[in-house]
């Protein structure tokens, strides 16, 4: 989770305007981070969180829909958001 500081830092550091800003390219579901996420569109760094919060407990994304299970993400938001998602495979994990 981001601190205060953080995120003051992020905010700083990152465009103002969420709704106008997508990745250049598809962000994984499955290993980005919550910087990454917030690339998305309309996706800030609380979402991006609780994104990474319902991977880590789920043991990661099988398909894009599975996004809409997380709090904040409705089928709206899913629409916009849909295009810029990949799922991949999941990052090899260290023992």
């Amino acid at each position: 989770m981001l601190t205060k500081l953080g995120l003051a830092i992020l905010t700083t550091i990152l465009p103002l305007s969420a709704g106008e800003r997508a990745p250049q390219a598809p962000v994984n579901l499955n290993t980005a981070g919550v910087t990454e996420l917030m690339q998305l569109p309309k996706v800030g760094a609380k979402t991006a969180e609780r994104i990474v919060a319902y991977r880590k407990q789920h043991g990661g994304f099988k398909r894009t829909e599975e996004l809409m299970n997380v709090k904040g993400i409705g089928e709206k938001s899913f629409a916009k958001l849909r295009p810029h998602l990949s799922v991949g495979t999941k990052a090899a994990t260290k023992p």
